[in-house]
């Protein structure tokens, strides 16, 4: 009952400020301490009893009383950091005041007239030392953090009495977790727990100012609360990323792995490894490396967050990451014979944004990464993730963060190489059975996408055939069930409306062609599957090189099409016996479309293969001479034509992708009516004349015969005779001369920069409902739908 009175009066002292229109005097203490009395307890609470409508309408009509509510509530935090805070109740005033600003802020952030607020001085403030008022909060809030007693377990004598002065203390002995630059573990405890979960999220929340602009001001906007945050004028920088970092890739969901354990007891840390996760994230989207300041001319400070993670580099450290990453992308694919005894947590879209840019800012990361199996340990979870998403709709932002990251990966020779390892299926997934390799998982999780997905991720199949090119050189065996899909993928790309429906589509076709060359000239010898599978398929070969270019034929093709009610929004489907209903993994469910009502955060469009990516020789420098000339698939592209350019970006892709084939009539057709694109004749002999179809016609020239010749003499039916005919045979001296490994490497660039930041917001904004911290404000960077 007493709780209920308590909770009665904070409510009061909420209707009092925002029915009052007289500005409430700011050294009236006994009103403004209501606000954080002990009477509430939890966030939960605050959020309940603080209505949205009321702070808009506070803020409309009254904003000298939400003014100093907010100087109030900040001024006592700095004066419980000047106490030290010491006692219980302290403590939870500082919570108090933590929990109501969290509930306040997003509403002030929301509105552009209250960003200059924060960056004024506190009227108490003398003239010498005129503190911002963001600064103000931030440097509580950090020094709390690292508070002994209340967020960290206290490593002197204990007794409020000799507790440290917060001002002094060396926040570098108090960092939570062992790890990275820090051996010991300290010990747990769940108060401190929820104490450090509480002002995280008030500081996540004070990060948020990039949500409240458009995604085209978004790129340029310098939020400087998380350059203050991470600059040097922040004495905890060090200890708070290395105990940010290390609360995450030290946290073991599963622990001593007792069944049910979850059930039993409640786990203090998620909620705490969550927020942690989300604002390491948040602070290291910042870069500030070469920015300049909107308001003056200056240089930005280095963000240091991001300047320690790229200076990290033993290797200790890096296995502690990746493990501690690993172990929690795995845990959502664990198999238990106990239904749901295993606790199971959700961070993988964070973690994920994590690891990207691990990779991107610390270069070192990723080839310790590439340098073992390991990587295969990324490569699995995210396949998975693909694959159980591929349906549905909210989850388009998942697919694009898994394919970028094996975009940046394939373009290391090593991940090639990795991929060769055996696959042993210990994840159900709705993928057909298969014996073989990472390889085979990889080419059959891509095709399910391709044939099975969304259209929404139709503007991921460039990404997804580039993966494959880049990989393909280094795959020593293909299984037949992968093979047959690849040459699906072709069936289906090359089928004339396809190809003449949009003037990129024949991009996708180049792509899987220079994947078989890569394989014929590089790893013939392993690859007899996939020979066996292009000799079987011939005639698609045959029927791209003969491909129609009249404009009758082209027009027969489409109007044919369009007579089909599904055409143009789906791939053709196999022809071929092999499409007959595959048998799915054992225990494996279907993907499954969105539940209606998800919340879905809109996503920038996808930027293209060219602008993502270079292209670059795999050879020594010694056959550059050779590349520049052959970088454009039959395009001459040698030095002469380009005085200027240097050797990397003689490599660049084509304007639209593969083959280098835009800038040669690459997008010309004709327009239709109301502007529509339509192919024409010219356009389809443009590309069709520089498809890379040599090597396949000699392989089939040479090969065709001797097959059917065998099939004759012995009377065979096996396929197995003729595979191993394959296996024994060889064509050297008999295929064209090797044409230069090229790899697409991912760039950095402003579209993928763009696209991160609006999907990591979606991702916090969707995953913080309880409390629901921005709900129901007026965010514009991306919208809220519901499926």
């Amino acid at each position: 009952m007493g709780n209920a009175d308590t909770k009665l009066n904070f409510r009061k002292a909420v209707v009092q400020l925002t029915s009052k229109s007289q500005p409430i005097d700011a050294s009236d203490e006994s009103f403004w301490d209501q606000f954080w009395s002990e009477s509430v307890t939890n966030v939960q609470d605050v959020f309940a009893l603080v209505p949205g409508a009321e702070i808009r309408a506070l803020r409309e009509e009254s904003p000298n009383n939400l003014a100093t509510l907010v100087y109030k509530a900040v001024e006592k935090l700095v004066k419980i950091v000047d106490s030290s805070c010491r006692t219980q109740r302290e403590q939870q005033q500082a919570l108090n005041c933590a929990r109501l600003l969290t509930r306040i802020l997003p509403y002030m952030l929301e509105e552009p007239e209250w960003h200059s607020f924060f960056w004024s001085s506190l009227p108490a403030a003398s003239e010498n030392e005129s503190v911002p008022l963001a600064q103000s909060l931030i440097n509580a809030i950090c020094d709390l953090l690292f508070c002994p007693d209340f967020t960290v377990a206290s490593t002197k004598r204990s007794g409020p009495e000799r507790a440290e002065e917060l001002s002094s203390l060396d926040s570098c002995e108090y960092i939570w977790a062992g790890g990275v630059g820090f051996a010991r573990s300290p010990p747990r405890s769940a108060q401190h727990e929820a104490a450090r979960a509480e002002l995280l999220r008030l500081l996540l929340t004070c990060c948020s100012e990039t949500v409240y602009r458009p995604a085209a001001l978004a790129a340029a906007h310098h939020n400087k609360w998380i350059a203050y945050l991470t600059s040097p004028d922040n004495r905890h920088a060090l200890p708070l990323f290395t105990s940010l970092l290390n609360t995450v890739c030290s946290y073991d969901p599963v622990g001593l792995g007792l069944p049910y354990n979850h059930l039993l007891f409640a786990d203090t840390l998620e909620p705490l490894v969550e927020v942690a996760l989300q604002v390491l994230i948040v602070t290291l989207d910042h870069d500030t490396s070469n920015a300049v300041n909107e308001d003056s001319d200056e240089r930005l400070p280095d963000n240091l967050f991001i300047n320690y993670l790229s200076r990290i580099h033993r290797d200790e450290d890096f296995q502690f990451v990746l493990r501690g990453a690993t172990r929690l992308l795995n845990n959502p694919l664990q198999q238990t014979y106990l239904p749901n005894s295993c606790k199971r947590v959700a961070l993988h879209q964070e973690l994920l944004v994590l690891f990207w840019k691990m990779c991107d800012y610390n270069k070192k990361f990723m080839y310790y990464v590439l340098k073992s199996s390991d990587v295969l340990e990324v490569l699995v979870p995210i396949l998975y993730h693909l694959n159980d998403s591929r349906a549905d709709q909210s989850r388009v932002g998942l697919m694009h963060i898994g394919v970028f990251i094996l975009l940046l990966l394939s373009g290391e020779r090593n991940f090639g190489v990795r991929l060769n390892k055996p696959y042993a299926a210990s994840v159900p997934m709705d993928i057909p059975v298969f014996t073989g390799t990472h390889a085979d998982l990889l080419v059959v999780v891509f095709h399910k996408i391709i044939t099975t997905g969304h259209q929404r991720l139709q503007p991921l199949f460039d990404c997804l055939l580039t993966i494959l090119v880049n990989v393909s050189p280094y795959l020593k065996t293909l299984s037949m069930v992968s093979s047959t899909k690849l040459l699906h993928l072709l069936e289906a790309f090359s089928t004339p409306w396809f190809l003449f429906s949009r003037p990129h589509h024949h991009h996708l076709v180049f792509f899987l062609l220079e994947m078989f060359n890569n394989m014929i000239q590089y790893q013939f010898d392993g690859n007899s599957n996939l020979v066996y599978t292009i000799i079987r398929k011939r005639g698609v070969f045959h029927a791209l090189a003969n491909l129609p270019q009249e404009h009758a034929a082209i027009a027969r093709s489409l109007a044919a099409a369009r007579a089909q009610p599904a055409a143009g929004k789906v791939l053709p489907r196999s022809r071929s016996a092999e499409s007959v209903a595959e048998a799915a993994m054992e225990g494996s469910r279907p993907a499954q479309p969105a539940e209606p009502g998800t919340l879905n955060a809109t996503l920038p469009d996808t930027p293209a293969i060219a602008t993502m990516t270079e292209r670059e020789s795999a050879h020594p420098p010694a056959r550059e001479q050779l590349l520049s000339r052959r970088a454009g698939d039959g395009e001459d592209r040698s030095p002469e034509r380009a005085p200027h350019v240097t050797q990397k970006e003689s490599l660049r892709v084509g304007a639209e992708g593969a083959g280098g084939e835009a800038g040669e009539g690459g997008e010309a057709g004709e327009g239709g009516e109301g502007g529509e694109w339509r192919p024409s004749g010219e356009w389809v002999a443009s590309w069709r004349a520089r498809l890379p179809l040599q090597t396949i016609m000699r392989l089939l020239q040479v090969l065709v015969p001797q097959v059917e010749k065998i099939c004759i003499d012995k009377g065979l039916t096996d396929e197995s005779e003729i595979l191993r005919f394959l296996q024994h045979g060889t064509l050297v001296g008999l295929l064209p001369v090797p044409h230069p490994i090229l790899i697409r490497k991912y760039q950095a660039n402003a579209g993928t920069a763009a696209w991160f930041r609006t999907y990591m917001w979606g991702v916090i904004y969707i995953r913080n409902v309880d409390p629901p911290i921005w709900y129901d404000t007026d965010v514009k960077l991306f919208e809220i739908q519901r499926v």
